[in-house]
């Protein structure tokens, strides 16, 4: 069975009856599953189900904080490059370890070694600690899950979210950073997943039962995601990034009111 990739050119439509009238894939006996694009054609899953679209062209321009991370990916690329081959050959080998992000959901998907270096480039970035990672052996991350604590308007136009950091057998927790996409609508509103900003939390306190107290810190939010309320909803995104390898784990989402 084969799978289509963003790299793979084929004559899909002569393969899938009715392509552009049917919003579901199913499976056959040419492929089994199908994601990305190809062609003028893309795929994507929701849930264990893969549906396609036309494919969207657009002039990408960029905000501020795109063009920086793509800065950031251009210099990740090119200390991909400059890596020793046997060295290179190890990232190969450790990413044999680490879960895929994208189906198939099993032991048989794994990322590359150069994804597994690019991820670790980004990450350290993200701390503030932007150098050439190492390769480092996989460990996996402990089970994690975030608890609402409190919000807090600072100065009249920042606000402050605070969570519990619950992390399975791991006493100190300071080793990992919670890196959380966001996004503010307002009550009843669901996300746009185009207007999720990363912000990196910040470590406060701890709670009585001992867990770190994290904190997500977001300046002029009112403006900034164009809420017509204090009253809004608060949706996330979230990763553990170790500070250590720069790995990070797979990600996890919540949505509150606050």
């Amino acid at each position: 069975m084969f799978k289509i990739f963003l790299s793979l050119r084929l004559p899909i439509l002569s393969v899938i009856p009715n392509v552009l009238s049917m919003p579901r894939f199913y499976p056959n006996i040419y492929f089994s599953d199908c994601w990305s694009s190809v062609g003028s054609v893309t795929f994507y899953h929701i849930g264990n189900k893969c549906y396609f679209r036309k494919r969207a062209f657009s002039v990408w321009k960029g905000s501020t904080d795109q063009v920086l991370q793509s800065a950031v990916h251009t210099r990740a690329l090119k200390a991909w490059k400059g890596v020793d081959h046997q060295i290179q050959k190890q990232w190969n080998e450790y990413a044999k370890d680490v879960p895929a992000s994208r189906p198939p959901y099993n032991d048989s998907n794994h990322i590359s070694g150069y994804n597994l270096f690019v991820s670790a480039y980004h990450n350290f970035f993200q701390l503030g600690d932007e150098h050439v990672p190492v390769p480092v052996k996989y460990n996996p991350f402990p089970v994690t899950d975030l608890e609402f604590v409190l919000s807090e308007i600072v100065d009249n136009s920042h606000l402050h979210v605070t969570f519990k950091l619950h992390l399975d057998g791991v006493q100190y927790s300071s080793r990992y950073r919670v890196l959380g996409k966001i996004m503010l609508s307002d009550a009843g509103r669901g996300c746009k997943t185009g207007l999720l900003r990363n912000y990196l939390s910040a470590e406060v306190g701890y709670s009585d039962d001992g867990c770190q107290l994290v904190q997500f810190q977001i300046s002029d939010f009112k403006q900034k995601f164009s809420l017509n309320s204090l009253f809004c909803k608060f949706h996330m995104r979230y990763v553990l990034i170790d500070s250590i390898s720069g790995y990070r784990n797979l990600q996890k989402r919540l949505s509150i009111e606050i």
